[in-house]
């Protein structure tokens, strides 16, 4: 299914000359994810900081409006026939969330002078795809979750097999997002994003990396098959490589060269990891209320987590080493990257 979507996306995206989304104007709600100027994992001192003036809360606020239209567009019934899968979609991919992947897209975009109109269909098509893997994550023969941001998961409201049905209509759907509403970037671009997309999911991504962590639940700390390698294998694949492509692939719209883009996948790839460490984190400090889905269900099920193998202390300690890490990739950009050196801090500053 993946490479027959892929084929379709390359052909469109040589050809498409649709419009793109157009921003709405500023949602007034309150963004649903807040950094402050302190850190709760390590020292308050970054190696990059962002501007004095720069206001995290802001920025997050002035993108949620647009991205939440974007995705409320993106997956529209065409008739009856449609009505069941398109709405299984949607429950999922409206129900809220960080939307980090989305603004990481933007975030990038814009440091290199890009607009919404190149950027917005990727930041769509990112968020369908993690949307997917929420779905999927949750079945019974995965995680086997009934809550997932505060909501019934979806195979709990539609059934297992409406839900493996939304969550592939999702994937297919990202890549021709892309290829089809795509504006005012070279189709050369266009296609190097789509393959990346593509490659996110597949067995040196998400897949990949869910199949390791699958098999290696269980296991003790002490057995010699499971080591701090495998599990930075697992989370490089099945939680980083997404964000690292939202960056990436914001970097290649705005127009960035191969070096700065490199750069850009630096930064991706530490937070992308410093996002799982926060989250193992998190799945033995916060509530199932806070984080809106099963808290413990990692230490319940004999998860490898950074937090077993490097215990509390040690997952905090690395949470900010990766941080601090991925600011120096971004020293080069001065100022233009404020709002990615502010998301950094957030990844580990979240309560959810």
């Amino acid at each position: 299914m993946v490479r027959l979507a892929l084929t379709a996306a390359f052909l469109l995206a040589a050809a498409t000359s649709s419009a793109a989304f157009t921003p709405a104007s500023l949602s007034a709600t309150t963004p649903s994810f807040v950094a402050t100027s302190s850190t709760k994992l390590g020292s308050t001192t970054s190696v990059a900081s962002t501007s004095t003036d720069f206001n995290l809360d802001e920025y997050l606020l002035s993108k949620k409006g647009p991205i939440e239209k974007a995705l409320d567009e993106s997956v529209q019934s065409i008739g009856p026939q449609t009505d069941k899968i398109c709405e299984s979609m949607k429950y999922s991919l409206m129900a809220g969330g960080k939307r980090i992947r989305p603004v990481l897209c933007i975030a990038a975009c814009e440091m290199f002078g890009g607009t919404y109109e190149q950027c917005m269909p990727t930041s769509v098509a990112l968020e369908m795809i993690h949307t997917m893997s929420l779905i999927h994550d949750d079945l019974p023969s995965m995680d086997n979750d009934d809550l997932r941001r505060g909501k019934p998961t979806n195979h709990v409201v539609y059934g297992e097999d409406i839900a493996i049905l939304a969550g592939d209509a999702l994937l297919s759907t990202s890549f021709e997002h892309v290829a089809r509403y795509t504006k005012n970037v070279t189709p050369e671009r266009i296609i190097d994003v789509i393959a990346r997309l593509g490659k996110s999911v597949g067995s040196v991504g998400l897949a990949g990396g869910q199949v390791m962590d699958l098999e290696c639940e269980g296991r003790g700390p002490d057995d010699q098959e499971v080591t701090i390698d495998d599990l930075r294998w697992i989370h490089t694949h099945k939680t980083a490589t997404l964000l690292q492509v939202a960056v990436a692939s914001g970097a290649i719209l705005g127009g960035a060269t191969p070096e700065e883009v490199e750069a850009c996948e630096k930064y991706a790839l530490d937070i992308g990891l410093a996002f799982q460490v926060a989250d193992d984190i998190l799945d033995v400090t916060a509530s199932t209320e806070d984080l809106g889905k099963t808290a413990a269900k990692d230490l319940a099920a004999d998860k490898t987590t950074y937090v077993k193998l490097m215990g509390l202390d040690g997952a905090k300690a690395e949470a900010r080493r990766l941080i601090d890490e991925a600011k120096e990739a971004l020293a080069p950009f001065g100022d233009r990257a404020a709002p990615l050196l502010g998301i950094a801090d957030y990844i580990i500053e979240r309560k959810n």
